[in-house]
């Protein structure tokens, strides 16, 4: 049986004793819950993906309290400074090259010579991680594939009895993963939309005389991404619920679940409101949790898909968009 922790002192220091030993914690963060493992021990890294399910050449992003802490491990060159001044603590994933001191195992990696770094913004998060005092490996606390979670009972639903602990930090309140940014090249390259727009990044970086690679210009490189990615998301089939997906609905039948945006279309068999004002933060924020809620009533009602209104594609749309697609794709 899974353990249910709270998120106060004795809560934090079990789940810290846990992971020290080499056991699972499901933690929440601002983006998504991830499944921590020591990403120092190579046994329970292992364990992740056996837990997950998860292929093993799908590297993990390991979590650090600051960013003092995640250069020790990945080499930062000034575009990595500038950006961890900028989005960390946040939800923005950096790609570096592996100092050859690194701490992480190179399963964490999948044998890559890149580390997927993060400093979450969620404070329960970070005293979690300075407790442990080591990396963390954290990919989304879900089974491989399938729609990652937001809070502690999402968790429960797909990992109970294969987990030591899950810490219930709440509602996780950006509800998609993080945006994940390759440095690791000539130029940056946007492996992943997410928490942190392209807009803002670009911006960053612009200040540096830095262009950042991303839509057409990384398109080049997706299909080796998928067959080797250098971070998590990139596979095609990703988010997925059991229900097929449908997208750009601008009409719903009714045998279909309504995924909606904005004022919603009628006539759905069943509905979930991602935001009635088109608000793609709210959207963003509740996302995976409409996704898990049409895929069970869906299949209560006999429903045979859910049909997925239009986000614009700009700012976190992007970020939607990008796990939508994932989640329609062929399986």
């Amino acid at each position: 049986m899974t353990e249910r922790l709270s998120p106060d002192p004795a809560g934090l220091a079990r789940a810290a004793a846990l992971l020290r030993a080499g056991r699972l914690v499901a933690f929440g963060t601002e983006t998504v819950y991830g499944l921590g493992a020591d990403a120092t021990n190579a046994d329970a890294v292992a364990a992740v993906f056996a837990a997950k399910d998860r292929p093993r050449f799908n590297p993990l992003i390991s979590h650090y309290p600051d960013a003092a802490a995640a250069f020790a491990d990945g080499l930062a060159g000034p575009a990595a400074h500038a950006l961890a001044a900028a989005f960390w603590p946040g939800p923005l994933t950096l790609v570096l090259p592996r100092r050859t001191d690194c701490r992480v195992t190179l399963l964490a990696g999948a044998g890559l010579d890149t580390l997927a770094l993060r400093v979450p913004a969620h404070e329960g998060a970070r005293a979690l991680l300075r407790a442990v005092g080591r990396p963390v490996a954290a990919p989304s606390a879900n089974r491989s594939g399938r729609v990652s979670p937001t809070t502690a009972a999402h968790v429960l639903d797909g990992l109970d009895g294969r987990i030591a602990a899950v810490l219930d930090s709440g509602p996780s309140v950006v509800g998609v993963e993080s945006t994940v940014l390759d440095l690791s090249g000539p130029r940056p390259r946007l492996l992943r939309p997410g928490g942190v727009t392209l807009e803002a990044l670009a911006a960053c970086l612009a200040a540096l005389g830095i262009e950042v690679a991303a839509d057409a210009a990384a398109s080049e490189s997706r299909a080796a991404d998928a067959a080797a990615p250098r971070a998590p998301g990139q596979l095609a089939s990703h988010y997925a619920p059991s229900l097929p997906v449908r997208l750009n609905a601008t009409s719903v039948a009714a045998d279909e679940a309504l995924l909606s945006f904005g004022p919603p279309l009628h006539g759905a068999g069943a509905a979930f409101a991602l935001s009635p004002a088109g608000d793609p933060a709210e959207a963003a924020a509740r996302l995976f949790a409409g996704l898990r809620a049409l895929d069970a009533l869906g299949q209560a009602r006999g429903l045979r898909r859910i049909a997925a209104m239009p986000v614009p594609e700009a700012g976190l749309g992007r970020a939607i968009n990008d796990r939508l697609r994932r989640a329609a794709a062929p399986r």
